[in-house]
């Protein structure tokens, strides 16, 4: 009786900490930015804080939620129905997500407030810099979260403040940036060259627009993996590294039954994915994904196909159900033998398996985060916004992979990927990229294992709220 008299006290005193201890999570509406901070939130959890990630309508019914630690509540972007896949402009769509989420968020934090577990602090994507005025109302601390690697957001701080000048493309001059190797202009963000889309860029640069009034700036990346650009930047904001925000069985091991990034907003064909590589031998297979977003062009995808079947790898490889018509159903029947072409899969569970032994990507930051951090050698194939930036790091930082080049056109060649695949399967080059692919997967478990820099960061940044 005593024993559970105990019990019930030390029940009381959590839900009393975690009423007073609510941290609310925002991120832009997209799976990319909703997937590290829902893993960010269930850190915060893990830590003994009360966490809530809140979603526009839209996707909140679109998601595939599987249950978590991590409550969810919505505010609207104005598109409830339809999200922005029928929106006339992507202006329109943010303009209509910062005047209704700033409403909505607004109504949000005061449910919240008025149903006992009043919020402390809100941490918003930095996409939604209107996010901090919403906060700085109620009084709350305000920690901006960055879905992209320190190199690429100090570059676009660097435009936004008017101290990068960018050469034209077929200039052969370098851009130097504080804490980054030298850059060529095809190591850039696409966004800055010119041609690019303005409200891409404005959306981009904007993230500095009010940074300076943050009370803390997070970053999904770890210190020793862009260690010099960690450092120059955090002289300018209280910055900390908190990733990477994969899910922790694939890491640490840490938070229990923590598997999965919990929320889909495509199905995966998981079944047929993993019964496929079961059975392959170890290193055999190529894994072929450019993410939730990336859309390739016929001619590409025609010498993509081609080059993956000249590589004479097994081969599998996600085409979204919206790319489908660009590949002839020809090779899905000629490559049947040595490969599998499925809609979506689980990725993680993907790269983890002992037969990929090369990720063909287009270095989105999550999916080169995923590759560093299950040790898996990449072939970058870049196509637009951070993804130039990250595929230069890929080869020439890290050296964790080869990013394959373009021609006249744009487009990466069968004989070029042929190449790039071969040197990682069974070049020399490939042995040293292995290598290094195994150091890093170590560093980034070692970076959210307890007493590492990000588990450090993060308990620093919990200390700091309970201690308000």
């Amino acid at each position: 009786m005593l024993r559970e008299r105990e019990r019930e006290r030390e029940v009381t005193e959590m839900e009393k900490k975690a009423c007073r201890d609510h941290v609310l999570v925002l991120p832009f509406p997209s799976q990319g930015h909703i997937n590290p901070t829902l893993q960010f939130s269930k850190r915060l959890v893990s830590k003994g804080l009360k966490t809530t990630l809140a979603v526009t309508i839209f996707i909140s019914k679109s998601m595939k939620a599987k249950s978590s630690s991590v409550g969810i509540e919505t505010i609207s972007d104005g598109f409830d129905d339809d999200g922005f896949t029928k929106v006339d402009s992507f202006q329109t769509y943010l303009s209509c997500l910062k005047e209704r989420g700033s409403q909505t968020l607004t109504v949000l934090i005061n449910k919240l407030n008025d149903s006992g577990y009043p919020i402390k602090c809100l941490v918003y994507d930095s996409f939604l810099p209107w996010a901090l005025d919403v906060a700085k109302e109620f009084g709350l601390v305000t920690a901006s979260f960055f879905t992209q690697s320190c190199a690429v957001d100090n570059i676009y701080y660097h435009v936004q403040r008017g101290l990068l000048s960018i050469p034209p493309p077929d200039q052969s001059s370098t851009v130097s940036v504080p804490g980054l190797p030298p850059l060529e202009p095809q190591d850039l963000p696409s966004f800055l060259l010119v041609g690019s889309n303005p409200v891409y860029l404005a959306l981009l640069v904007n993230q500095f627009s009010n940074l300076d009034e943050a009370d803390w700036v997070l970053v999904n990346t770890f210190d020793k993996l862009e260690n010099e650009v960690v450092e120059w930047m955090a002289k300018l904001w209280r910055l900390r590294t908190i990733g990477p925000t994969l899910p922790s069985m694939y890491l640490e091991k840490g938070i229990e039954d923590d598997k999965d990034y919990n929320l889909n907003l495509f199905n995966p064909d998981t079944t047929v994915c993993m019964n496929w590589l079961n059975n392959r031998l170890s290193g055999t297979v190529v894994y072929v994904s450019f993410g939730s977003v990336a859309a390739l062009g016929v001619e590409q995808m025609e010498e993509l196909a081609l080059g993956l079947r000249m590589s004479n790898s097994f081969i599998l490889w996600v085409v979204r159900a919206s790319e489908r018509d660009k590949l002839s159903n020809k090779f899905v029947d000629e490559a049947s033998e040595k490969g599998l072409v499925v809609s979506w899969c689980p990725q993680l569970d993907v790269l983890a398996h002992k037969a990929v032994g090369c990720f063909v990507t287009h270095c989105g930051w999550n999916s080169t985060l995923e590759g560093l951090s299950l040790g898996v050698p990449m072939v970058g194939l870049p196509q637009w916004t951070d993804q130039t930036t990250n595929a230069k790091y890929v080869e020439d930082v890290w050296e964790v992979g080869i990013r394959a080049r373009v021609d006249d056109k744009g487009i990466v060649r069968k004989e070029e990927l042929e190449l790039c695949i071969r040197e990682i399967m069974e070049g020399k080059r490939g042995e040293l990229i292995k290598k290094n692919a195994i150091k890093w997967k170590s560093l980034a478990k070692e970076a959210v294992d307890k007493g590492g820099s990000s588990d450090n960061n993060i308990d620093e940044f919990v200390a700091q709220l309970v201690s308000i």
